[in-house]
């Protein structure tokens, strides 16, 4: 008797041309080589992830990553609780426990969300199960497993339910671990080992046309390194609750969410980096978001929401015993931080005729910050010794003798008015013209905005190790924050257009952009007068090496293109179904103050599939191609990387309650550096210029059992 499962449905406008979605089946196939929720996302055109922990990737939209991106995760908008970026919101679900994933790109209706100008990420979790009428009590679930050879790496998760007709309740537990990968040449890539546990518990009551969903997750990271940055994780442990309310009613459907997340973050050395220097941070987030979609007649739909959004921050680096430059206080990076928003929009969808359809909208997010009052380890200036030298960005030592800059800077800082508050202003306006069956084109324009976040404005320290200590980049580089920092505003404008055959078998999907960024927060290398470690000798003119930087607005732009599609091969034929499907996409940044690069553009890069199924049996051989990044910003003295070519086989086999897949990623065992994967520092010496190598061959094997 098959189970009912019921679709947590979302207000979705009738605009599928920007957007690219992914449902519980296309999960399941990446579960047994993927970690990484993040990278759950990656055969989305125009998306890539900044390298990070082995759970912990950054989502990039279109050349716009990390906090630039709306990343929602079961209506949680959740905020990196790090100076590093190290618990990223997709870190807090695993993939296992995945049912949806979507991404709209570029000019994103207001409904999406705001207070982000690259676009949105939407992650639900697995959709509750009921039994049909008459069915009675029902139970089941399933047990998964996997290994991979390259970093010895292993993993599984458990799925349990019960439900009668109107109650459901569901648990779920699941780990991965891994030590450190190899690359193509067979070396070790340190500081690339992760561990990572995580376990949900969710109910659900449903009535003749609403439904109302709790669900309860805790997370323990223990460990888990970064090969990009100078700390490594030591432990993550969070704690969440969100509840929804999703109900039908004769002038429409409402849609109400509040949720809680509770984090306490640790930073170290694990062994591969050695030494000890812990930093601590102590987060929450909460919020709700009301949503109504009011069909006016058979032409308009009218949707209006408000939302509210609290990040609460504390971010101090406890005294090492002993030590003459940590000590003999804590230092407060962050004392006291918080970040409020509250949004309001309201969306205007019109039906004009079978062919035209038009979408308008405007949104008001209003953000408010301030942190409290903060102190260096120690108030004396100057101070006797340093026991961290080659810490700093250009080798600065920050001791031995020297004044003590942060004495000054922590001064300095409190003595100012901290509270900032910024309105941002979101409009979408878009068109959509269904030619045909077959064909469609879309054209819409964005005003999106986006406020700086806390560190980027409260990073105070301007000592070599504090300011190495604050950077989520995986450049090396050291950061200071801006008070004077004004929000983001983007204007950005997409064309979009289908082809389709009959049949819908065959797709070509062509989507051109380009945003105009007033304001982007991008940096400078940090003046002598800000003083400690931006008076490096050197530091405003060096072309190689770690340099000290400060967040500044710049004018920014950004073009590009996206393509992908899909093609039948050969249908039923006596040796099965072949298809191919693919992307390529280009993206080029500038900053129009310097004109210099924008960071972490990523190169040129395709994708092709060939897809082969018969019955129950599917093989896929896939072609992955990244051109050379040679489109570098000098300011951040960003590595260059060679272009290469992946090759990667995978297979899997679905019975009734059974299934298993294998393959092997890196067919070929070529050995290749990561473009978005930063200057490598997985091991001291930190030595400049090396980039973080990608993983060489990966044999790997998951099965899942069904009950």
């Amino acid at each position: 008797m098959p189970d009912v499962v019921v679709s947590a449905t979302r207000m979705e406008t009738a605009f599928p041309l920007n957007t690219d979605s992914a449902d519980r089946a296309a999960v399941v196939r990446q579960l047994p080589y993927t970690s990484d929720t993040a990278r759950l996302l990656s055969d989305f055109p125009g998306y890539s992830t900044y390298t990070g922990g082995g759970v912990s990737s950054l989502p990039s939209i279109r050349g716009m990553a990390d906090d630039r991106v709306r990343v929602n995760i079961d209506g949680m908008d959740l905020q990196s609780a790090c100076g590093n970026h190290m618990n990223p919101a997709m870190s807090y679900i695993d993939p296992s426990n995945v049912g949806r994933t979507t991404m709209q790109a570029g000019v994103t209706p207001v409904s999406a969300g705001g207070d982000s100008i690259a676009g949105t990420i939407v992650i639900d979790s697995i959709t509750p199960i009921f039994a049909q009428a008459g069915q009675g009590t029902i139970f089941g679930g399933s047990i998964s497993g996997f290994v991979r050879s390259n970093g010895n790496a292993n993993g599984g998760s458990i799925k349990a339910y019960a439900a009668n007709e109107s109650l459901s309740i569901a648990a779920t537990a699941a780990y991965s671990k891994s030590g450190n990968y190899k690359d193509g040449g067979g070396q070790e890539v340190k500081s690339t080992q992760y561990d990572s546990q995580n376990q949900t518990f969710s109910l659900a009551l449903r009535g003749d046309e609403d439904l109302f969903v709790v669900n309860v997750g805790h997370q323990n990271i223990p460990y888990q390194a970064f090969p990009n940055a100078r700390m490594d994780m030591t432990s993550n442990e969070s704690n969440f609750v969100n509840g929804r309310y999703l109900g039908t009613f004769g002038w429409g459907t409402l849609d109400a969410r509040a949720y809680y997340q509770h984090v306490k973050h640790e930073m170290g050395f694990l062994k591969d980096k050695g030494g000890e220097m812990p930093m601590n941070t102590d987060g929450e987030n909460f919020g709700y978001s009301l949503k109504a979609e009011i069909p006016l007649n058979e032409r308009d739909i009218l949707r209006i929401g408000n939302e509210f959004n609290r990040f609460n921050l504390d971010d101090w680096w406890p005294p090492v015993a002993g030590s003459m430059m940590m000590g003999p206080g804590t230092f407060e990076n962050i004392n006291n931080g918080h970040r409020s928003r509250i949004g309001t929009f309201i969306e205007w969808e019109a039906k004009w005729t079978p062919q035209w359809i038009t979408l308008l909208g405007a949104r008001h997010d209003y953000v408010t910050m301030d942190t409290g009052p903060v102190r260096p380890y120690d108030w004396r200036n100057p101070i006797p010794m340093g026991g961290m030298g080659g810490m700093g960005g250009m080798g600065g030592m920050g001791g031995m003798g020297m004044d003590n800059p942060d004495a000054p800077a922590a001064a300095a800082f409190n003595a100012q008015d901290r509270k900032r508050s910024d309105n941002l202003f979101d409009l979408t306006a878009l068109t959509r013209y269904l030619a045909s069956e077959t064909n469609s084109y879309e054209l819409g324009y964005a005003r999106k905005s986006r406020a700086p976040n806390l560190y980027e404005r409260y990073a105070w320290g301007n000592g070599a190790m504090a300011m190495d200590m604050n950077g989520w980049f995986g450049d090396g580089n050291g950061y200071i924050g801006n008070l004077e920092l004004k929000p983001e505003v983007a204007h950005t404008v997409n064309a979009s257009a289908i082809w389709n055959n009959a049949a819908k078998t065959a797709e070509l999907r062509v989507t051109p952009y380009y945003s105009y960024v007033n304001d982007y927060i991008d940096v400078n290398r940090c003046a002598p007068s800000v003083g400690g470690a931006c008076k490096t000798p050197g530091n405003q003119t060096a072309s190689t090496g770690f340099v000290f930087l400060q967040f500044a607005n710049h004018d920014a732009r950004i073009y590009g293109i996206d393509v992908s599609g899909r093609l039948p091969l050969g249908e039923s034929t006596p040796i099965g179904d072949f298809s191919m499907r693919g992307f390529l996409g280009y993206v080029n940044g500038k900053n129009l103050d310097t004109d210099e690069n924008l960071y972490h553009m990523m190169p040129f890069n395709a994708k092709l599939a060939a897809d082969h199924r018969l019955g129950q049996w599917s093989n896929t051989l896939e072609f992955q191609l990244v051109a050379a990044k040679d489109d570098v910003q000098w300011v951040r003295n960003e590595l260059k990387t060679a272009g290469y070519g992946l090759v990667n086989l995978r297979t899997s086999y679905q019975w009734t309650k059974f299934r298993i897949d294998a393959g092997i990623e890196n067919l070929f065992d070529k050995n290749y550096d990561l473009p978005l994967g930063g200057a490598y520092l997985g091991e001291r010496p930190m030595v400049w210029g090396i980039p973080v190598a990608g993983m060489g061959r990966n044999f790997y094997l998951g099965a899942t059992l069904q009950f």
